[in-house]
């Protein structure tokens, strides 16, 4: 599919009344991290989500509140609020709101008014699941029910998530995502080791299967002696990918198998929160303490990675994501630390929105080319009133990825078929 400059605006633009805004307004999307406001009556944080300014609180009950990041009464901002005794009270003058929008206190009108009765401010509802406090900025007679992937379901023992922003459209850092080919190239931290899988066939064959939540893709890598290294991964509508990590990238099996995966959320049009998952692939073997935090500082988004107690990363744009020439020539492909970060540079590099006019899309972006036109079609789809692919939680509740090694002429639906069920 060729991608003109007209379906590339209508691909990109994410904001109200626009069509991708209204797609993404049609499911539950994460919103922010549930440890951001963990505690009740903690200190409120400012949330942007499809272009719009907003401030999530924790209250005084537990429950969480996501609303308009300002004061319906003269627009002052939320964010100074005091998040105390069941509300968010505006420090401009006194007004207050509950998680809902409701104004339960206007103290700055005489006792008798009933002024308040009439004013609320935006709320939208929220859902909390696998570390992540999720959102519906939809019509509410078309909410679906909540999420129900997998990973939501494994317990806390069991799962980790971060999150980390980055400064371009959220369908280029999807398209990242989901191109396995990269991997062999952007990825490799080894030039001089030859002999891992993804290597020894830097042009894997894909093969795409459509399906309600979305479509399964299977990356087939011939690795010789007759055998291929088969990757199963999920994309989930509209912006999910979950893939394996049971084997190493040597052909072991993996010392701790889990399922890895990221939400790519857009803030606005040129920023994009991805929030990164992982999970035990066994409910019976539980993560062991700190293996979480290893992998992030790997992936290169560990703590020390981070700005000022942000989710935006040290490595940025502006410092070209600190590339060291000399480690570039010697030992790794990209001479960028951090395979996620690896994935931001070029991202980013290719300005905040792409030109997709532009491209010539090879053999080993099918998935791509999917996503694409699954996207579109969601487009269309909405506009008419049906219900968006994937938003059921019957559509994706049982989805799950997985990487094996196969012989040749086996069929990788049928011998992955159990490591693509899920178990929690």
């Amino acid at each position: 599919m060729r991608i003109t400059t007209e379906m590339n605006e209508r691909l990109t633009r994410v904001s109200a009344g626009t069509p991708m805004g209204e797609v993404f307004r049609s499911y539950w999307i994460p919103a922010v991290l549930a440890a951001d406001i963990a505690e009740p009556d903690s200190p409120p944080v400012r949330v942007r989500l499809l272009g719009e300014d907003l401030v999530a609180f924790r209250d005084s009950a537990g429950d969480v509140g996501l609303l308009d990041a300002h004061c319906p009464h003269r627009r002052a901002p939320l964010f100074f609020g005091r998040n105390e005794e069941c509300g968010l009270r505006c420090v401009y003058h006194g007004w207050k709101f509950d998680v809902h929008g409701n104004c339960v206190d206007a103290p700055s009108e005489p006792p008798e008014s009933q002024f308040r009765f009439r004013v609320g401010t935006l709320s939208y509802p929220t859902h909390e699941a696998g570390g992540i406090v999720w959102t519906y900025m939809g019509p509410i007679d078309r909410m679906p029910e909540p999420p129900d992937y997998e990973w939501l379901r494994a317990p806390a023992t069991h799962l980790g998530v971060s999150q980390a922003n980055e400064p371009c459209n959220y369908l280029q850092a999807i398209e990242g995502g989901i191109d396995t080919a990269h991997s062999s190239f952007a990825h490799n931290n080894d030039l001089s080791n030859t002999s891992h899988l993804r290597a020894l066939d830097t042009h894997p064959r894909l093969e795409v299967d459509v399906a309600d939540h979305g479509f399964t893709y299977a990356s087939l890598r011939r690795i010789g002696g007759g055998r291929i290294y088969l990757r199963t991964y999920q994309f989930a509508m509209p912006f999910m990918q979950i893939r394996g990590g049971l084997i190493t990238w040597q052909g072991d099996p993996a010392p701790y198998p889990v399922l890895h995966g990221h939400v790519w959320v857009p803030i606005d049009d040129e920023n994009t929160a991805v929030y990164n998952f992982a999970h035990s692939a066994d409910p019976g073997q539980p993560m062991e303490p700190g293996w979480f935090e290893e992998h992030e500082d790997e992936m290169g988004r560990g703590p020390r990675h981070f700005a000022d107690g942000t989710h935006w990363l040290v490595r940025n744009p502006g410092n070209d994501y600190l590339i060291d020439r000399e480690v570039q020539r010697t030992r790794t492909f990209t001479g960028v630390e951090g395979v996620n970060t690896q994935d931001y540079a070029i991202q980013t590099g290719m300005g905040r929105i792409v030109d997709r006019s532009r491209e010539a899309l090879g053999s080993t972006d099918l998935a791509i080319s999917t996503a694409r036109r699954l996207l579109l079609e969601a487009t269309d789809e909405v506009a008419a009133g049906l219900p968006a692919r994937g938003s059921d939680p019957a559509s994706h509740r049982a989805v799950r990825a997985g990487d094996i090694l196969m012989d040749a002429e086996e069929d990788w639906r049928e011998m992955s078929k159990d490591v693509r069920e899920a178990r929690f």
